[in-house]
């Protein structure tokens, strides 16, 4: 794809982050933009990065690493938010700023022995299924905390927030209602003390529901296919 293509959608999908906050009456700049770099080039990347964005948000291990290094001499914000395997968890230590996709006690026994090992702090986000499809993965809301419970075990993981994946379904009260879920668990979380002050990021939203996520409290929108286009 083209740069001015790019940077024709980068401002399309700004301008729609921006009128979702004025309707909910949010402040736009507590949402954030993640750009969802999945199969796109390093060098697409590069001048996607030169029209500002500073946040990429990657899925695959193998695909990211290599990214990584050839973007090396950037400043992205990097976060992986793919669906992570324990045997890959040294592949991505030390080069995210945040695994969002944390979703089970052995990924986290694992973050935390190779944390511990390689004298690391990690920032994490739990990933929440709100809404229970198999399809996709993530922890069951019933099941969350005991999932936090056992992160705070863990002294050298952090939770900054949590993260989900809409309802894929054409009815907007059933996928809002998921977002507004995440957004009642985390705030359950904090009141509980299951989570420090500090985990009030919420990663919601992607190209076809960012507003729905925007109006329930998202703090991070994860956007590919509306700047890229299609896969």
């Amino acid at each position: 794809m083209e740069t001015w293509d790019v940077a024709t959608r980068l401002g399309d999908t700004t301008a729609r982050i921006n009128a979702a906050c004025e309707a909910a009456g949010r402040d736009p700049s507590a949402v954030r933009l993640m750009l969802a770099t999945k199969t796109q080039s390093a060098d697409t990347l590069r001048s996607t990065y030169a029209l500002g964005p500073t946040l990429f948000g990657e899925n695959r291990v193998q695909e990211f690493v290599r990214k990584h290094e050839e973007l090396a001499d950037l400043s992205i914000e990097w976060h992986f938010i793919g669906h992570l395997q324990t045997n890959k968890v040294r592949d991505v230590l030390g080069r995210v700023q945040c695994i969002q996709s944390v979703d089970r006690p052995s990924l986290v026994d694992t973050l935390s022995k190779e944390a511990e090992q390689r004298d690391l702090n990690v920032d994490i986000m739990i990933e929440v299924n709100v809404s229970s499809e198999k399809s996709k993965h993530g922890v069951y809301p019933e099941d969350l905390v005991n999932l936090l419970n056992h992160v705070r075990q863990q002294p050298r993981l952090r939770v900054t927030g949590f993260m989900t994946i809409g309802a894929n379904v054409e009815d907007h009260d059933v996928v809002r209602s998921g977002f507004r879920l995440l957004r009642e668990l985390r705030d359950d979380a904090l009141q509980r003390g299951l989570v420090t002050e500090a985990a009030t990021e919420l990663s919601m939203g992607m190209s076809g529901d960012l507003e729905l996520a925007i109006a329930e409290g998202s703090t991070i929108v994860r956007v590919g296919t509306a700047i890229f286009g299609e896969r």
